[in-house]
């Protein structure tokens, strides 16, 4: 497991954690989560943050991507969460590979956003070093995310994850880091897309 420290002196009340899909291609042959769901995903979130009584002394960690991240991070800036991007690449890299996504739309709601950050994105690549032989990029930021999110204490620590409970396209994906949490602790809201 890659381990991580605090970076400051903030001791949030709760520290919430974030994987969901990305927007599907509209080429995607099986709808995972169709551009067409995204208002009802995030009303969902919202929700969910407004259950946990999400504020200004809470801290949230995800990846900034299109689609599920950002709604993420957008609903926790609404309420006052300082947000913070952890990224498996370097920002140039990571917005060609996860936001750009199919739409420009996506870019100019990931640059308002990272405006409106109060704290600096962080990359895998330049903390963690070179990604090991046989390593998987986004495998490796989802552990990264999750000991980050567990070294303010396991009991901080609450999993939202937008996801239709399938393994992903590939490793390192929702499911990944779903079966991570679900390791170390119990506290997850599951946005089921199949069912918004």
């Amino acid at each position: 497991m890659v381990q991580d420290k605090p970076r400051n002196h903030l001791q949030p009340r709760q520290v919430f954690l974030f994987s969901g899909h990305m927007i599907d291609a509209p080429t995607r042959p099986t709808p995972r989560f169709p551009a067409a769901k995204e208002l009802i995903a995030a009303q969902k979130i919202a929700e969910a943050l407004g259950h946990l009584e999400a504020g200004p002394d809470d801290l949230a960690f995800t990846q900034g991507a299109c689609g599920g991240d950002l709604l993420f991070t957008e609903a926790c800036q609404q309420r006052g969460v300082t947000v913070q991007w952890l990224q498996p690449f370097d920002e140039p890299t990571f917005i060609e590979k996860s936001v750009v996504c199919h739409s420009q739309t996506w870019l100019v709601r990931y640059q308002a956003a990272k405006a409106r950050l109060t704290t600096e994105i962080r990359s895998a690549l330049r903390e963690l070093g070179p990604l090991p032989t046989g390593g998987d990029p986004y495998e490796r930021c989802n552990r990264w995310l999750l000991s980050t999110a567990m070294s303010y204490g396991v009991r901080k620590v609450h999993f939202i994850c937008l996801w239709n409970g399938d393994e992903g396209d590939g490793r390192g994906g929702t499911a990944h880091m779903y079966q991570e949490v679900k390791r170390q602790t119990g506290q997850v809201t599951w946005i089921d897309t199949r069912t918004l």
